[in-house]
C-alpha cells in the first residue's frame, strides 16, 4: 500500500483493476479510500498535493485485449457492491462472534459457529443421523450364464431383485427345469447433450471426481492460472460465453476434429442467485490445448480445455440395445411361471461420438450385446444367486457437498472451497476414502444450534439472506437496514440463551458400560478428544470409559516432585497425542517432563538462534535444538527449551540464517524451496524480491 500511495502522489489518475467481483469492488473502494487520506494529510501538512483521479477497470482476462478494452470503458467504483461484500463480511462477523461466544460459554471453549459453515455442517450431520438410522434388507441377486445357437456365451440378470427367500428358491428351481426363450430384442436410439462450461462449483466437483483435488486446492491451481493470463475469472456462476470466445471454439474444434461437429449452444443461467455477469471459466487462448507450469495445473487447464471445447459440439448418438429373457413357455407351465421374473441384458454403443471426441472421459465403455432371434431358446449354463444387503445413503464427498450447497442456494462461488476449509481445520469433520465424516465435536456443535437456533441455520434462512446481499448488489435494498432487521431479534435470541445451562451431559451412556470405579450410570460428554463416558456422579467418582466402553486410567502420581514450582506433583495423564507427564498444577504451572529419547528423535540438529542471542548468559551457554512438535494445526519446529524459549517457525529449518534478517531459514516448496521464517522479512517471500 506504500508504494501504492507513494505512486498515486505523482499520479494524475488511478485505474484500480482488482478482481471482478464484489471483494474486488471493496478492495478498490478500500485503496481508494487511502489514496485520498493521504492526499488529504499532505494538505494539511502544507505540502503539494494533488488528488488524481480514481476510477475502476474490470476485465475477466488477463490478455492484452481484454485489458486494452477494459482501459477504454473505466468507470466509478460501484458503491451497491461494496455495500454488499462489505454486508456479507459484517453479517457472517455478527453471526459468527455471537454464536461461537454462546457456544465457548455453553459447550465446550475453543468451538465456533458461522452463518454458512454451521448449515453446512448440519447438512452432514443429518446425513450422518441418516446412516446410523439405515436398516438394512437382505435381497438377492440373480444371474444366469447362457448360451445362444450360435455358440455366444452371456450373464443375464433378473430384473428384479427379490427379498424373500422363498421366492429365489422358487426363481432357482423353475429357471433350472424350463427353457429359456428370447422374449423382446429393442433397439433406441438416444442422444447425449454435452455439459454447459465450467462455473465455480462445477469445475470444484469435476476436479474433485476426476482429479482428486480438494475444492481448496482446486481454486489455488485456478488462481495461478488466472494469474498466468490462460484462463479467465475463475470465481463465476455464469455460463456464458463471449464473442470472443465463440469466434475461437468453432475454428478450434474445425481444426482438432473436422467438420459437421460444431453446433453453437447457449446455455441456462444455473445459479437461480448468480452475481455479476460473469463469463464461464475457460482458457483464453483456445489454440492451446496444454498450458500450465506444474503438473496439476496442465491436468486442471486440460479438464476446463476439453469443457469449452466439447460445450459447443454436436450431441453424441448413443445406441441403446436390450435383450429380455423369459423363463419358460408362458403361464400354462406346471410351477406357475408367470409369476417368475424375467431375465436382461443391457448394452450401449456409440454411433456418432459428438462432444465426446473432445471428452473422452466421459464416454464410459461400450457394451456390444450378442446376436440372438426372437423366441430363440437358449441354453442354461449355471443359475446362480448373490446374498446382498441394501445400503444407507452415502456420505458427501467435496464435490457432493458443493452440489448440495449450490443446489440449497448456500454460499456463493467465492465461499464453497472456504466453507469446506474452515470446517475441516475446525476438526468438525474428517476424511475418510473422500467422503466427509462428522466428528463428535461436530456432531455436537451442530446439535446444539439445531436445537436452539435453528431458525438460523436453515437452508431457507440463508439462501434468503444471500437474495438479500444480492438486493444490496443491485440496489434494491438498503445496507443498513438489512443489517439491524436482522441483528436486533438475532442478538436478542442469543442473549435469551445466556442463563441456560451448560451442555456438559449430552445424554446417558450405553448401560452395559456402568463406571468402572463405583458401578453406577454412564453419561456421554465431550472432551477435546471427542466424546467419551463419564461417571454421572463426577466430581465425587472420577470414572471414565471412552465412548466404545474401553476404560480409561486417570491421572497417576509418579512420585516426583515437580522441578519448575517446587511444590507440584509429576502426573502422568492423557493427552490428545498420547499419555505424558506434566504438573498437577496445571494452568498455573505448565512445566512438561520431557522425553529424552523422543527428544532426541524429534531433533532437527539446527541450534536456537534465539537462546544464542540471548543477554543471559545461562540460555547462551545452554541453548535449545530446534525440535519437530505437533500441535492442533500440525506438525511445527521449535526450541527445545520451551517453554523458557518460545521460538517457533512453521516448517522444517535448514540450518542456514537468513542473510537480511538473520532469522532461521526453512524449507520451502517445490517453486520456493527455502524461505525465511520471519514473516516481516523480506525474504519470507523471495520470490517477490526485485532482481
Amino acid at each position: 500500500m506504500r508504494e501504492i500511495e507513494a505512486l498515486a502522489k505523482k499520479a494524475d489518475e488511478v485505474l484500480l483493476a482488482t478482481d471482478p467481483d464484489r471483494e474486488g469492488e471493496a478492495i478498490a473502494w478500500h485503496i481508494a479510500e487511502l489514496i485520498g487520506d493521504e492526499s488529504a494529510k499532505s494538505k494539511v501538512k502544507g505540502q503539494r498535493s494533488k488528488v488524481p483521479t480514481i476510477q475502476r477497470v474490470v476485465y475477466h482476462e488477463i490478455t492484452k485485449e481484454a485489458i486494452e478494452e477494459a482501459l477504454k470503458h473505466p468507470r466509478d467504483i460501484d458503491e451497491n457492491l461494496r455495500r454488499a461484500q462489505e454486508a456479507r463480511r459484517v453479517l457472517d462477523r455478527l453471526v459468527g462472534y455471537d454464536l461461537s461466544g454462546l457456544i465457548w460459554k455453553k459447550v465446550r471453549y475453543g468451538l465456533s459457529a458461522g452463518r454458512v459453515q454451521s448449515p453446512a455442517l448440519r447438512i452432514l450431520v443429518e446425513r450422518e443421523r441418516e446412516i446410523r438410522a439405515f436398516k438394512p434388507e437382505k435381497f438377492w441377486v440373480i444371474a444366469a450364464d447362457v448360451e445362444s445357437k450360435s455358440g455366444d456365451r452371456f450373464r443375464l440378470l433378473c430384473v428384479e431383485e427379490p427379498r424373500d427367500k422363498t421366492l429365489v428358491e422358487k426363481i432357482l428351481e423353475v429357471g433350472r427345469r424350463e427353457d429359456w426363450v428370447v422374449k423382446d430384442i429393442s433397439e433406441t436410439e438416444a442422444k447425449r447433450t454435452p455439459k454447459a462450461p465450467f462455473i465455480t462449483s462445477t469445475l470444484q466437483q469435476a476436479a474433485s471426481s476426476r482429479l482428486g483435488f480438494a475444492p481448496s486446492r482446486t481454486m489455488g491451481i485456478a488462481q495461478k492460472l488466472y494469474e498466468a493470463g490462460l484462463i479467465t475469472y475463475m470465481r463465476t456462476d455464469s455460463t456464458t460465453l463471449s464473442a470472443s470466445a465463440l469466434a475461437q471454439i468453432g475454428p478450434a474444434i474445425l481444426k482438432k476434429f473436422g467438420s459437421g461437429l460444431y453446433e453453437s449452444r447457449v446455455y441456462a443461467k444455473k445459479s437461480k442467485n448468480a452475481q455479476e455477469a460473469h463469463e464461464a471459466i475457460r482458457p483464453t487462448n483456445l489454440s492451446l490445448e496444454s498450458a500450465g507450469t506444474t503438473d496439476e495445473a496442465r491436468r486442471l487447464y486440460r479438464l476446463i480445455w476439453q469443457r469449452i471445447i466439447s460445450s459447443q459440439m454436436a450431441d453424441a448418438k448413443i445406441l441403446r440395445s436390450k435383450i429380455t429373457v423369459r423363463v419358460g413357455a408362458g403361464p400354462s407351465t406346471s410351477l406357475g411361471t408367470s409369476e417368475i421374473p424375467d431375465f436382461a441384458i443391457n448394452g450401449s454403443r456409440v454411433l456418432f461420438p459428438g462432444w465426446l471426441l473432445a471428452d473422452p472421459e466421459a464416454r464410459g465403455d461400450d457394451v456390444e450385446l450378442p446376436k440372438v432371434l426372437l423366441n430363440e431358446k437358449l441354453t442354461l449354463l449355471e443359475l446362480k444367486t448373490e446374498e446382498k444387503e441394501t445400503q444407507p445413503p452415502p456420505r458427501y464427498s467435496e464435490a457432493g457437498l458443493v452440489k448440495e450447497l449450490e443446489k440449497r442456494g448456500i454460499g456463493r462461488p467465492s465461499t464453497y472451497a472456504s466453507i469446506i476449509k474452515t470446517i475441516e481445520d475446525r476438526g468438525y469433520v474428517t476424511k475418510e476414502n473422500k467422503a466427509l465424516k462428522p466428528t463428535d465435536t461436530g456432531e455436537v456443535v451442530s446439535g446444539f444450534l439445531e436445537e436452539n437456533f435453528p431458525t438460523y441455520i436453515s437452508d431457507t434462512f440463508t439462501a434468503e439472506m444471500e437474495d438479500e446481499l444480492d438486493d444490496i448488489a443491485l440496489g434494491t435494498r438498503q445496507y443498513k437496514k438489512t443489517l439491524e432487521d436482522f441483528y436486533k431479534p438475532f442478538h436478542k435470541e442469543v442473549k435469551s440463551k445466556e442463563k441456560m445451562k451448560k451442555a456438559t451431559n449430552l445424554g446417558e451412556g450405553p448401560k452395559e458400560f456402568p463406571c468402572p470405579v463405583c458401578g453406577s450410570q454412564m453419561i456421554v460428554k465431550l472432551g477435546r478428544s471427542g466424546r467419551f463416558l463419564s461417571c454421572a456422579k463426577f466430581p465425587d467418582c472420577v470414572g471414565a470409559r471412552d465412548i466404545n466402553g474401553k476404560e480409561l486410567e486417570g491421572p497417576k502420581e509418579t512420585g516426583e516432585m515437580c522441578p519448575e514450582c517446587k511444590t507440584g506433583k509429576l502426573i502422568e495423564r492423557d493427552g490428545k497425542f498420547g499419555r505424558f507427564i506434566a504438573c498437577n498444577k496445571y494452568p498455573k504451572c505448565k512445566y512438561i517432563k520431557k522425553d529424552a529419547e523422543l527428544e532426541k528423535q524429534n531433533s532437527t540438529g539446527v541450534l536456537c538462534p534465539v537462546c544464542l542471542a540471548s543477554p543471559d548468559p545461562a540460555k547462551r551457554d545452554n541453548p535449545g535444538f530446534m525440535t519437530e512438535r505437533r500441535g492442533r494445526f500440525g506438525f511445527f519446529y521449535s526450541c527445545s527449551n520451551y517453554p523458557k524459549c518460545k521460538n517457533a517457525i512453521k516448517a522444517k529449518p535448514t540450518g542456514a540464517l537468513c542473510p537480511i534478517c538473520g532469522s532461521l531459514m526453512m524449507e520451502g516448496t517445490k517453486t520456493i524451496p527455502k524461505r525465511c521464517s520471519n514473516k516481516t522479512c523480506a525474504m519470507h517471500n523471495p520470490h517477490k524480491l526485485v532482481k
